[in-house]
């Protein structure tokens, strides 16, 4: 596939091959195919890093056919940093291509100071959310999400904010992330009522961390909600970049927010290389592997995915060559995994 060469960030012209290798997977009971593959802004959009950068990555995932782009308020640093570089870009080299892409955005997690910049109350979701299309220069996003759960709003509030944004026609669609299966089968039940179903969940999962699979996955198949997985990778412990003990410009040096040293333990490091090993036998590396081994339930609509440099998207689209496990091999990562 033919990739345009964006090291001079000439005026951007999308791949016309970008939809011929890229596989799609219907979101739930929807009208909506969302890439196997989804890039998350979570990481590397800040202020902080290159604005360059940011939009090569952009347009490469496009050229690879990722028609969805992940955002939250306070995705950054600081706060909304993410969405004013993305805004950024789109208005250089995307507004042609706003109908064949898919924006989320969400809140929940702190924004602003004082009693209603957090959480899940009906002020909060709709004044984030209009802060959010500020500052990327929407009118719209494609589905707004809440962050996560809140045990002190009523579950009616902040469904009701959710159906509210629809109806006023700030977003299309809306979500709930890191909900329980409880609590999603609860959500789902009030959407529902209100007449705007839950389109997409979005659940912490990895090989290594498989709380979704305690009723979630099922919740999610009965009320026909799709899902996309976040930290497929596990930081990028499943990358296998640990191995050989701690890169300079790896999370866990760089960072330390999400993923410290010292959680890397000799354990973990004997079951990463066990698995890196299998995955070598697939001739794939582990990053493919822990993305296919999410993609082999049709339950995952998409995998969500965070780079900081190119070349490492194409790594990742490829992990879709390779999608189907053997019982055996199902088998030997479960051994692993419960090691």
């Amino acid at each position: 596939m033919k990739i345009n060469d964006h090291n001079a960030l000439k005026p951007y012209e999308a791949s016309a091959e970008r939809y011929e290798t890229m596989q799609y997977r219907r979101c739930g009971r929807s009208g909506i195919d969302l890439p196997l593959i989804s890039l998350g802004l979570w990481h590397n959009f800040g202020h902080t890093d290159d604005f360059k950068n940011q939009r090569i990555l952009l347009r490469r995932a496009f050229d690879l056919g990722i028609t969805h782009f992940d955002l939250a308020n306070n995705y950054g640093p600081p706060f909304g940093a993410a969405e004013e570089n993305f805004g950024r870009i789109l208005k250089k080299d995307f507004l042609p291509y706003r109908d064949e892409l898919i924006i989320s955005s969400k809140a929940g997690w702190d924004m602003w100071p004082g009693p209603y910049g957090n959480f899940g109350s009906k002020k909060y979701l709709v004044a984030s959310l209009d802060q959010s299309l500020k500052r990327m220069g929407l009118d719209y996003v494609d589905i707004f999400y809440h962050h996560r759960p809140d045990p002190m709003t009523p579950l009616e509030e902040t469904m009701g904010a959710l159906d509210l944004i629809v109806r006023q026609g700030k977003a299309l669609y809306v979500g709930i992330s890191q909900y329980s299966a409880e609590e999603t089968s609860l959500a789902a039940k009030i959407l529902k009522e209100l007449g705007t179903p839950c389109l997409i969940h979005q659940p912490r999962y990895s090989m290594l961390d498989r709380w979704a699979e305690n009723g979630l996955l099922d919740v999610l198949e009965e009320e026909g909600i799709g899902s996309i997985a976040f930290s497929p990778l596990e930081q990028g412990v499943l990358t296998g970049k640990y191995l050989k003990g701690f890169p300079e410009d790896s999370r866990a040096v760089k960072d330390g927010r999400y993923l410290t040293k010292d959680s890397i333990t000799p354990e973990l490091l004997a079951k990463v290389k066990a698995l890196n090993e299998i995955a070598e036998q697939r001739g794939q590396n582990l990053a493919q592997m822990a993305i296919a081994w999410l993609l082999k339930d049709p339950r995952i609509t998409t995998v969500l995915v965070g780079v900081s440099k190119a070349e490492q998207l194409l790594d990742n689209v490829n992990s879709l060559k390779v999608l189907d496990f053997s019982t055996e091999e199902l088998q030997k990562i479960e051994e692993i995994l419960n090691a």
